[in-house]
């Protein structure tokens, strides 16, 4: 992941662990995991995600919203509750400093072997589960504040913030607590063993609320599937890029599987922080996935546990002063929350055709430019949204959508106000990358790749727009269904076509 990520990844290897929740004596009532973070293993606190605790509640889910408040003591949960805590070797610790262990795929729990030291692939056992006492549940009230508002009402009926994918029967009641769990998170402590050397990791720093800008690069590490196989699993790295951000609700286009909840998310300058916790690393909407990741922020979740700790007891008092810091400003003054942004952030809308949405750039104050899968219709009306100016909704219709048949994915949407204040980004006059078109897909197969995407150069898109600005012509955008051979065999994923064989008569 080159140089810069060095110190990140260490930071982010060190502080990753997997929790686990099950009922004493009840083994056949299975179990319940997720991703957390080793704030100091001094004192052995950890921050993981709250969804696997509503089981466990003596009132239910129902008490993580019936009230306003920003924690719940660690007793809000039944006696029954069990909790462990498993992460990778370290230098300070007796699996790290011993030599390298029996070569294996799978700890024993999950290939069904006997007992013995669990190994990861490489040969470096991992620690054994330790057990945890849980401190409190705490949530940030802004990112509760923030998700009502922005996912709440009638817009919440098309998204899905669950782990299981819309086709998977899962019942209203696991759904709703799912969804009352996901601003929420749990302090624990794991119970130091008799006779045990004491570990010491590196001190885990936190970013300020605000001070990681959007686009800034940003790398989780979280356990895909929780406790399932960690020595496969465990401590999985994903990199992205901070995509937007309300207050402490954060968004990552990093790539986050189920089992990630509570998983760290970390800056990599000036020097490795703690930035955010995974909150739900799945989406959908209206039964397609979103490749976003949700976060809360981790400075505000930290106070509130600050706050927490000195007034639950006078015994927690002091794990109050044990929790990691907030570093200085490591990017400048905070970024202000209404600055539009670079050119081409403010030039983004969305466009909603129907029930189909997709995104479009403004290259003109009345004129948008979308993708034919979104507007596939010509005369078909859209509604297109911007934040500059705020919170614009202005309607429009297609005034042209390339043939299905082209490779050209490309529709042009006339609105009926110009969108006044958006700085209009100019276009290049040599390649550059201007809209993602689609995920590659195989015609032949049916198969699509996810992460392989075509773009259109919007060198091919200029002549048409400007000819369509000056005079109206729709004549150039025509030109778009009759691509070249070259162009259509790529789009295809085939191979160019050979000469024409010739006969042996």
């Amino acid at each position: 992941m080159g140089r810069q990520w060095g110190p990140a990844m260490r930071a982010a290897e060190q502080a990753g662990c997997v929790v686990s929740a099950s009922r004493a004596g009840q083994p056949e009532a299975g179990s319940w995991s997720c991703s957390g973070v080793i704030l100091n293993r001094r004192p052995g606190l950890v921050l993981c995600h709250g969804g696997i605790f509503t089981p466990f509640l003596r009132a239910g889910s129902g008490a993580l919203t019936a009230a306003s408040a920003s924690f719940l003591p660690g007793d809000s949960c039944g006696d029954d509750l069990r909790l462990h805590v498993q992460w990778g070797p370290t230098a300070a610790s007796p699996a790290g400093r011993a030599e390298r262990g029996r070569p294996g795929l799978c700890t024993p729990q999950c290939a069904g072997l006997e007992p013995g030291p669990p190994a990861r692939p490489h040969g470096r056992p991992l620690q054994p589960p330790r057990p945890a006492e849980l401190l409190l549940l705490l949530s940030c009230p802004a990112f509760r504040g923030h998700f009502s508002y922005l996912f709440g009402g009638e817009e919440a009926e098309q998204w899905r913030f669950a782990n299981a994918t819309p086709d998977d029967e899962v019942s209203e009641e696991e759904e709703e607590d799912q969804l009352r769990a996901l601003g929420w998170f749990a302090l624990l402590r794991v119970r130091p063993e008799p006779k045990e050397v004491e570990e010491r990791g590196p001190v885990l720093a936190v970013a300020p609320l605000g001070d990681v800008p959007k686009g800034a690069p940003l790398l989780a590490c979280g356990s895909p599937f929780g406790a399932f196989c960690p020595d496969i699993f465990l401590n999985t790295l994903s990199r992205g890029v901070l995509s937007n951000s309300a207050g402490p609700l954060l968004l990552t286009d990093a790539r986050c599987l189920p089992g990630t909840e509570g998983g760290g998310v970390f800056t990599s300058r000036p020097s490795a922080a703690l930035v955010a916790l995974v909150a739900a690393p799945l989406c959908w909407k209206a039964r397609e996935w979103v490749g976003l990741t949700l976060l809360c922020a981790a400075a505000p979740l930290l106070s509130v546990a600050r706050a927490a700790l000195r007034g639950l007891h006078p015994d927690t008092a002091a794990l109050a002063t044990l929790l990691p810091p907030e570093m200085g400003a490591p990017w400048g003054l905070p970024l202000r929350y209404r600055d539009p942004g670079p050119p081409w952030v403010a030039a983004a809308v969305l466009v909603e055709c129907g029930s189909v949405w997709g995104s479009g750039v403004v290259v003109a104050p009345g004129l948008v430019v979308t993708c034919r899968h979104v507007a596939p219709r010509e005369t078909a009306r859209v509604l297109v949204r911007s934040t500059t100016p705020k919170s614009a909704v202005i309607w429009g219709h297609v005034v042209f959508a390339t043939q299905e048949t082209s490779p050209y994915d490309i529709a042009v949407v006339s609105l009926e106000e110009d969108l006044d204040g958006v700085p209009i980004p100019v276009p290049a006059e040599h390649f550059h990358e201007g809209i993602v078109a689609s995920n590659t897909r195989d015609n032949n197969t049916g198969a699509t790749y996810p992460h392989l995407n075509f773009s259109i150069p919007i060198t091919v898109l200029q002549p048409a727009l400007q000819q369509y600005s000056q005079t109206g012509d729709l004549g150039g955008f025509r030109q778009l269904d009759h691509a070249s051979v070259p162009v259509r065999v790529v789009w295809r994923l085939q191979r160019p076509p050979a000469e024409a064989l010739r006969s042996k008569l």
